[in-house]
């Protein structure tokens, strides 16, 4: 009886995480951090230009347009759920390259290196989060 009713009543963990709408939620806050950004850049186009410039990255203009694109792109294929492959994967090494450019640690005094080290930490979780979404989204 005790399993006939547990049949009856569901499990309201699996009623939720196995919603559609609760796939949508997850997949735009994981990506949240893409789309602010890329966002960000293109409302203030020339801010995100300087900060180009500021790592380094010339021509900035072609940069920053470049980074909208994978920023904006990629979240838009994950939370679609749509080459959810292509758009994790494009943001991973979106994310993997911020690290060598922006998030140099290992070239930095205390208490930057440290601060820079926990970001760059997690920066990784981040790319592990989004091979699960690629590997999920099968």
């Amino acid at each position: 009886m005790a399993t006939s009713q547990a049949n009856t009543f569901g499990n309201p963990i699996n009623a939720i995480t196995g919603a559609t709408w609760f796939g949508y939620l997850a997949r735009t806050v994981l990506t949240f951090m893409f789309w602010a950004s890329g966002l960000a850049k293109l409302i203030g186009f020339e801010e995100g230009v300087a900060e180009m410039a500021h790592f380094g990255l010339e021509p900035a203009v072609a940069f920053n347009i470049a980074t909208i694109v994978v920023q904006l792109g990629g979240s838009i294929l994950i939370i679609l759920n749509r080459w959810t492959w292509l758009g994790a994967g494009a943001l991973s090494v979106f994310t993997a390259l911020t690290i060598p450019i922006a998030h140099n640690f290992w070239t930095m005094e205390e208490p930057f290196k440290t601060i820079e080290f926990y970001v760059v930490m997690e920066h990784i979780t981040v790319i592990g989060a989004l091979m699960v979404v690629a590997w999920k989204s099968r």
